[in-house]
């Protein structure tokens, strides 16, 4: 009796193992190669982290520690870091830096070129207010006032509604609508949080009131 049942329960496992044993190993082999996949591709973003810092750290001394920014380098490091990281927070800074440089080197349009990259496709909003800002006074100076205020059309980003109300203003104050740019300059006071901003503000609105007089 013993035997006959060692005999049935060995054919109970090897009826068992014929249905489940190779399911069972393929599914312990996906789930290795998801736990070891899942490693390395943490270790490609902390690699591409890493290498995407030391560039852009590389074209913050380029911009910003001589005397005269190196445009070929800055040029040369924004460019890999966006061909790279594009998509990235790494390369979108890196187009604001080389914005920066064009303007200094009154090389507006490439400017605008950079600015608006980042405007139509930004990795968040805060950069995208950033860039957004920055390309309406890049436009300005290119006499194009009109295609600047069209780009603070909306609500801006937590904590810019006072930048962009003022450069709305100034905007408009370009334009000669002084009754518009008063308004633009009142809501710009009301959303400032800094005394410095409100005093700068109110000059620009003293100004006006001059003006008026």
């Amino acid at each position: 009796m013993t035997s006959g049942t060692e005999e049935e329960q060995l054919a109970q496992i090897r009826e068992w193992w014929q249905r489940n044993g190779k399911p069972l190993l393929f599914g312990g082999a996906l789930a290795l190669v998801l736990v070891f996949g899942w490693q390395a591709w943490q270790n490609r973003q902390v690699a591409q982290a890493e290498a995407a810092s030391a560039l852009y750290q590389q074209l913050l001394v380029a911009a910003l520690e001589t005397a005269e920014p190196d445009t070929a380098e800055v040029a040369r490091l924004g460019g890999e870091l966006k061909n790279e990281f594009g998509g990235t927070h790494y390369a979108q800074f890196a187009s604001l830096f080389m914005a920066k440089v064009a303007v200094e080197s009154g090389r507006l349009d490439e400017a605008a070129s950079e600015l608006r990259s980042v405007v139509d496709k930004p990795v968040d909003k805060t950069l995208e207010e950033l860039a957004r800002q920055r390309l309406a006074r890049v436009l300005a100076a290119q006499k194009k006032a009109e295609d600047a205020l069209r780009l603070l059309d909306g609500d801006a980003a937590t904590g810019f509604a006072a930048s962009r109300e003022e450069l709305r203003g100034d905007l408009l104050v370009q334009l000669g609508r002084d009754d518009e740019a008063h308004a633009a300059y009142t809501k710009a006071k009301q959303a400032a949080a800094e005394d410095g901003a409100i005093g700068g503000l109110q000059l620009k609105l003293d100004d006006l009131a001059k003006g008026d007089a």
